[in-house]
């Protein structure tokens, strides 16, 4: 399903985007050495029911994952770099953190996710793959507007991570959102530009460019959600929800 929101729909939208980027950021900050990814997610949970918003991921339940996800935010450290389900781990100095959350608020769903260190150790290759999926994502925002096809924001984003030398995978990338979390269409992080749905103003689509440093084979942990690098390289990820306007694109979840 494509859904498009009339413009009365886009405040509300845009009141969800900013809740999900208060969210990260305050998560973020308090994302220090020490910190337990269990109390990031229980930081979180109280956030969104303070805000009176729904959590999209506690009670989510794909075909490629097991059971209910039954947490409130993805936390993927190091290795990991998709669906990271949140466990009894304690965050060192130095560690590669995405965090990525969806929430609910008046009828509208936000998805955004960002990449950072922990800590004063600043590692020279994960501050540069942060970087690349970071341009990838302003990349991709740019060749969104009406009239541009799905293929055009797939190439502008595959064009930069292919030039920072990351292998790509396509196994999952962006989507839709509205009523619901995911939505068609699809967004790959590559792709041939001039191809695809063509853009309308009303689509929301949440983009989301991520890296392994060495690999585009994914392996599933024994928790059933949580995606690693299958040659255990570390990884990043950065996401927006975008809206489609008359003019262009605008940017819901900017901190």
């Amino acid at each position: 399903m494509i859904e498009i929101l009339s413009p009365t729909d886009l405040p509300r939208a845009k009141d969800t985007g900013s809740l999900v980027a208060d969210i990260l950021q305050t998560m973020k900050s308090r994302s220090t050495v020490g910190t337990n990814l269990l109390d990031i997610d229980r930081w979180t949970k109280a956030m969104i029911i303070e805000a009176g918003a729904e959590s999209c991921y506690v009670d989510y339940e794909p075909s490629f994952g097991r059971g209910p996800f039954a947490h409130y935010i993805c936390t993927s450290v190091n290795d990991a770099v998709l669906h990271g389900r949140p466990h009894d781990y304690t965050l060192a100095d130095g560690d590669l953190l995405s965090l990525d959350l969806a929430v609910s608020r008046g009828g509208v769903v936000a998805d955004s996710a960002i990449s950072f260190i922990v800590g004063d150790s600043k590692p020279a290759e994960s501050v540069a793959m942060i970087s690349a999926t970071e341009r990838a994502l302003a990349a991709g925002i740019a060749a969104a507007g009406p009239g541009a096809r799905i293929g055009d924001i797939s190439h502008a984003i595959g064009t930069v991570l292919s030039e920072a030398g990351y292998p790509i995978s396509t196994e999952f990338g962006g989507h839709g959102v509205g009523s619901t979390m995911h939505q068609d269409p699809h967004v790959p992080n590559t792709g041939r530009p001039g191809r695809g749905y063509k853009l309308r103003p009303g689509l929301l689509l949440a983009l989301e460019p991520w890296v392994m440093a060495d690999t585009a084979e994914l392996v599933t942990d024994a928790d059933g959600w949580t995606l690693r690098s299958a040659t255990g390289c570390r990884t990043a990820h950065s996401e927006h929800t975008i809206a489609i306007t008359d003019d262009g694109a605008e940017v819901l979840t900017r901190a």
